[in-house]
């Protein structure tokens, strides 16, 4: 991964400090492992020395970023000293790039999984889904030691804003599991994961709705690059959108038209009201309507192009009462009436 670094504001403008000393204390753990100096990485995130013996002290996200990037280049490790290898520069940008062409979150996930044993065998991440809820779960197989807080936060966090940006979607978590007790800086982790986190548990885990997994990959290569530039983001910032009930919509648009005419029908499908619907809607950068347009749009011109159905029947199966309400809104999508589409991509 790469982070441009501009020129620094003063810290009392670059938002809250929520993040803990503990995290900074890690990574100047980390270069004296390596016998490396890490004052020029603290001098970076504008961090005083003598604020590490403040256990109580907080830096913010933008600091952090500052920080982490500093840090990765010159001790050339995206780990920052948690595994018995280092991840040279770029190791988790091949990641993101691996998930990149995945049909699904579901798919881009596990395939994350699978490429990060590639990079060190000392964790193992896996997927598993029971009655409608995913965990995302990090085993330990060797002692972290004092960087094991540090690096589960960071790996999980960063497995987590990757996924909410392939998708254009803030995953709301159900739950935070961690091994560990709490720390002093507890606190710091409502911050760190929404929704309730829980200490001294049986694992390492992240917990949510596995409908999440179907959303699809909307991201492309040229979004890559951009986010490479400033690619700490994901794990330092939370994703603000979440677009899960926007597929939820899609889905029963798509597979149940008969049944979802109208928005008091589909609240009911969905077992909310109609205006919950439309709240949450506006909340995720949508509207009924436009759902509705889209999944008809993508279902009409699909039977166009795949069947020789006639235009009545085609209107009444994508959820048009009659055939010439179908062909006024087929011309608005579109800019052809649905015989033109059809006669001018039949070979």
């Amino acid at each position: 991964m790469s982070t441009a670094i501009s020129a620094l504001p003063s810290p009392n403008a670059i938002g809250r400090a929520e993040t803990p000393m503990a995290f900074v204390k890690a990574i100047v753990m980390a270069y004296t492992q390596r016998g490396l100096d890490p004052r020029t990485a603290l001098s970076t995130a504008q961090i005083a020395p003598s604020s590490l013996q403040q256990t109580e002290a907080r830096i913010t996200a933008t600091q952090m970023e500052w920080l982490s990037a500093t840090a990765m280049r010159e001790l050339d490790d995206e780990a920052l000293g948690w595994f018995s290898r280092r991840l040279p520069w770029g190791s988790y940008g091949m990641l993101v790039r691996a998930s990149l062409t995945a049909p699904t979150l579901g798919v881009a996930l596990n395939r994350w999984c699978r490429h990060h044993g590639l990079l060190t065998d000392d964790i193992h991440l896996q997927i598993n889904q029971e009655q409608g809820v995913v965990s995302l779960q990090l085993q330990e197989n060797r002692d972290l030691g004092a960087l094991q807080e540090f690096c589960v936060v960071s790996v999980l966090r960063n497995v987590l804003g990757v996924a909410c940006w392939l998708t254009d979607s803030r995953i709301s978590l159900r739950q935070t599991n961690l091994r560990f007790a709490a720390p002093q800086h507890a606190d710091s982790y409502r911050v760190l994961f929404d929704g309730p986190t829980q200490f001294n548990t049986a694992e390492h885990s992240l917990q949510f709705d596995a409908g999440y997994l179907s959303l699809p990959v909307r991201r492309d290569e040229a979004a890559l690059q951009r986010m490479l530039q400033r690619a700490l983001l994901l794990t330092v910032r939370p994703y603000r959108r979440d677009r899960l009930l926007v597929e939820k919509v899609r889905q029963a648009l798509a597979e149940h038209p008969q049944s979802t005419r109208n928005a008091d029908d589909l609240a009911a499908w969905l077992n909310l009201s109609a205006r919950t619907l439309h709240r949450q809607l506006k909340e995720e950068g949508a509207s009924l309507q436009q759902l509705k347009d889209a999944v008809r749009r993508d279902l009409a011109t699909d039977l166009l192009l795949r069947t020789p159905r006639a235009i009545k029947q085609i209107a009444s199966e994508v959820g048009f009462q009659n055939e010439k309400s179908f062909m006024r809104a087929f011309k608005t999508w579109t800019g052809q009436t649905p015989e033109d589409f059809r006669q001018a991509r039949t070979p």
